[in-house]
């Protein structure tokens, strides 16, 4: 299995898009990416061989994309960051829900997993319904 290794903030962009649009039945095309994130079709390409050649996605040529196991698990946690930093801009500091979502986009590629999970904890204990999991 290869070794986990750093993504570039646009790679973790297209393991978010690759978790959110394959959901229920866990594949997803890549025109449906492309037109997601409002990329090229070839940057789509590019991307998944970055994230194919780290373990990420699995593709048959030109075929569908599904996340592995590890894949689904990288992308869940920045998808977690995203929900907890835009909760926590939306309902703590009242930014506007579409200012709060383009800077949560941006922010939970900086945060490390220490503060991501002190900072999960704390708005699990202030939001006592947050449904985000660590």
């Amino acid at each position: 299995m290869p070794r986990a290794k750093k993504l570039t903030p646009s790679s973790e962009d297209y393991l978010e898009a690759i978790l959110e649009l394959s959901e229920p039945d866990g594949a997803v095309r890549s025109v449906d990416i492309a037109e997601h994130l409002s990329v090229s079709k070839a940057s789509v390409t590019k991307a998944m061989g970055i994230l194919r050649e780290a373990g990420l996605i699995e593709q048959a040529h030109y075929g569908l994309i599904r996340l592995t196991v590890q894949g689904r698990q990288r992308a869940g946690k920045i998808l977690a960051s995203h929900d907890m930093l835009k909760r926590f801009l939306t309902d703590v500091l009242g930014v506007e829900e579409s200012i709060a979502d383009q800077d949560a986009c941006r922010m939970e590629h900086a945060i490390s997993d220490e503060t991501r999970s002190r900072w999960l904890a704390w708005m699990k204990n202030t939001f006592r319904d947050l449904s985000t999991t660590d």
